[in-house]
């Protein structure tokens, strides 16, 4: 029965890692891994993680509105879409990075213009993240962050609330995210 049982783990965990070297597939942590790296967030951080992996309504009123609540906070906004390829890519860092810097640093979605709410949503459930995105049809929210042009467009925002970096194109390595993040918003 244990030897059963140690085969199983091991199945699941040659599957996991398999699937964590794609570009194509999730690289969520677990619950427990989540759960762990966020307990005693401070309570702005936490209201970003009970709102995980859901697309919100309200526009740029309601992004502001957040960005002000989390002033004193760096944050990263990713702006991303279902039918971007380099996107999908680079979903599998932001997964990692936001849970490993959660404590620290916001992470922001926003869903941009083409984007079918029924396509984001699958999206989110193939790529799950511990931070919610607002939605974005018009691109207003992007013009606001200097993120109109290009998919995906990540924007760091430093603890003042003030848009220290922008990247344009996907991110390639979870290494070069986390020394983005560490270099623009953390000053590490």
């Amino acid at each position: 029965m244990a030897s059963r049982a140690a085969s199983i783990t091991l199945v699941l965990v040659a599957v996991l890692l398999a699937g964590c070297g794609s570009d194509t597939h999730s690289a969520a942590p677990s619950a427990q891994q989540t759960n762990a790296a966020f307990k005693g967030a401070p309570p702005q951080l936490a209201a970003l993680h009970a709102q995980a992996n859901q697309l919100l309504p309200g526009g740029t009123g309601a992004f502001k509105s957040r960005l002000g609540e989390l002033r004193g906070y760096p944050v990263v906004v990713n702006k991303w879409a279902s039918w971007c390829g380099p996107c999908k890519s680079e979903f599998p860092a932001f997964q990692k990075a936001a849970v490993q810097f959660g404590r620290q640093v916001a992470f922001v979605g926003v869903n941009g213009k083409g984007d079918p709410t029924s396509a984001a949503a699958s999206f989110l459930k193939q790529f799950p993240v511990t931070y919610p995105s607002y939605k974005d049809p018009k691109e207003s929210i992007a013009r606001t962050i200097q993120a109109a042009q290009y998919y995906p467009l990540t924007v760091f925002i430093d603890r003042q609330g003030k848009i220290a970096f922008v990247h344009a194109g996907g991110y390639t390595s979870m290494a070069a995210l986390i020394h983005d993040i560490r270099f623009y918003v953390l000053r590490k």
